[in-house]
């Protein structure tokens, strides 16, 4: 009876204790910083949708916590944006898609340096371990699912064609974790030209290759904005009917096109722009809960059949 009445105590103690430490965290508020591109093309314009949801939705619930969001058209701006956050806002940590790696890498690291969490997506910064969060798709991945599904659906002796993102690091793992899935098969690559994730830069290359290649059988564009310049250029060239293509990110035209069976678009390939909602909330645990979320958080990437579409569409998204 002691002994259970030991345990009872120590049992009573510890919830004395938590709820104590709960009541601590309650009572303390929060500023995070959220630091992301503008809504240059689709894939940014669905992640600043995600942002601003996730942030309406989690002040709701947690109102200890508050968010300065900015976004910017060019680097310079989002320096400025990061700096006046850390002198002005006085946040507590901060979630940040670098508009290029190279010039973000100072300021992001004196937010760390000032003592404050900060929580990197997407894009990483060039000095590697800033970071207490990093938050990303999987870029390897990315291009390997589209190159086995190349491969496993279309013969020996297959012509294709490659639309490449912006010269990057990560445009290049993409490409080569496709052509490493297709290798060995037959399948032949025609041509890899950079329509740099753009919709009127990959219609006047899709209307390069169409002018010097009089057999295609299908196209990987790498990116759904680039995939429906992609579409243009074979429309106008009037060779719908001679290849398919293969996008990718999830841009809800794209999505729907494939639930409904579009044998132009027989599938895509995820790379959220929703990992924006991932890293938000993964930072805003680290203050609001004992759970553990420093490190990296990889995002796979998934092939959107027909059958598992609708669970990856969202009408009310831009992207």
């Amino acid at each position: 009876m002691k002994r259970r009445q030991f345990f009872g105590a120590t049992a009573a103690l510890a919830m004395s204790a938590s709820l104590a430490t709960m009541a601590v965290a309650e009572d303390k508020t929060y500023t995070i910083g959220v630091s992301i591109p503008s809504a240059t093309h689709g894939f940014m314009g669905g992640l600043n949708w995600h942002a601003q949801d996730t942030i309406k939705r989690l002040e709701a619930t947690y109102p200890n916590v508050k968010f300065v969001l900015a976004t910017a058209g060019e680097p310079g701006k989002q320096v400025d944006d990061i700096e006046d956050m850390l002198a002005t806002r006085n946040i507590d940590g901060l979630v940040v898609l670098p508009f290029e790696s190279e010039p973000l890498t100072g300021p992001v690291k004196a937010v760390k340096d000032a003592g404050k969490w900060v929580t990197v997506v997407d894009r990483g910064l060039s000095q590697p371990g800033i970071e207490d969060l990093y938050v990303a798709g999987d870029n390897t991945a990315f291009g390997q699912v589209a190159g086995e599904y190349f491969r496993d659906n279309l013969p020996s002796g297959a012509k294709v064609v490659i639309l490449r993102g912006i010269p990057t690091t990560l445009d290049n793992e993409r490409v080569d974790a496709f052509e490493k899935a297709i290798d060995g098969s037959g399948i032949e690559v025609l041509d890899k030209q950079h329509g740099n994730w753009n919709r009127d830069d990959a219609f006047t290359v899709m209307q390069d290759y169409l002018s010097k290649y009089p057999k295609i059988d299908a196209v990987w564009a790498a990116d759904d904005d680039m995939a429906l310049g992609v579409m243009e250029a074979i429309a106008a060239a009037g060779r719908t009917d001679e290849m398919w293509i293969v996008g990718g990110a999830g841009m809800k035209e794209i999505i729907k096109r494939v639930m409904d069976g579009d044998k132009q678009v027989p599938v895509d390939v995820t790379y959220p722009p929703a990992q924006i909602s991932s890293a938000i909330e993964m930072t805003t645990l680290h203050f609001v809960s004992a759970a553990p979320v420093s490190g990296r958080f990889i995002i796979g990437s998934t092939l959107v059949t027909p059958e598992n579409a609708a669970q990856f569409y969202f009408p009310d998204s831009p992207f």
